[in-house]
């Protein structure tokens, strides 16, 4: 198995083992609703359901049509994004990793959209009057995943500039 395969595949055995889980615990201990203060004044574990796109975006279309749209569109990403992670050398480990982690979050949450026709959120931030809308393990892992990919980028640019100077 090569070490390219070996990483995408811890990453999406963990990843979706963590995400399915915390959101099985949160759904089977709160009501919607609910708010636990964690850090009081920062961090809540809540229960809320997203029947949009990140951040609640599109919420308002009808059950039937955001359903088949959100499993299209997450499916199309899923399928470019492996796409990409298939193309990759077998040296770039970061970006390798980047691309597994934004594919498993999106299978996070494709698994409830199939199961529940929403996702779970849970994760609630605020500071003051600031409240960063509620989240999940599987978006943490699509913005973990976009950072690293981020990251590897520039990278690459400043090797490039380093081997190619004006």
């Amino acid at each position: 198995m090569s070490r390219k395969l070996l990483i995408f595949l811890v990453i999406l055995v963990a990843g979706v083992a963590l995400d399915q889980f915390t959101k099985f615990l949160v759904v089977r201990e709160l009501a919607f609703g609910d708010q636990v203060p964690v850090i009081t004044g920062f961090f809540n574990i809540v229960l809320t359901y997203n029947t949009g796109a990140a951040f609640g975006l599109f919420a308002n279309l009808s059950m039937k049509f955001a359903w088949a749209f959100f499993i299209v569109s997450t499916s199309v990403v899923m399928a470019v994004v492996a796409f990409l992670w298939w193309r990759l050398p077998e040296s770039q480990d970061l970006a390798a990793i980047g691309y597994s982690l934004i594919f498993t979050g999106a299978v996070g949450n494709l698994l409830d959209r199939l199961r529940l026709g929403k996702v779970v959120d849970f994760l609630d931030f605020h500071v003051g009057q600031w409240h960063w809308p509620a989240f999940n393990v599987a978006d943490s892992l699509v913005c973990i995943g976009a950072g690293l990919l981020l990251w590897f980028i520039l990278q690459e640019e400043q090797r490039q500039d380093v081997s190619n100077p004006v």
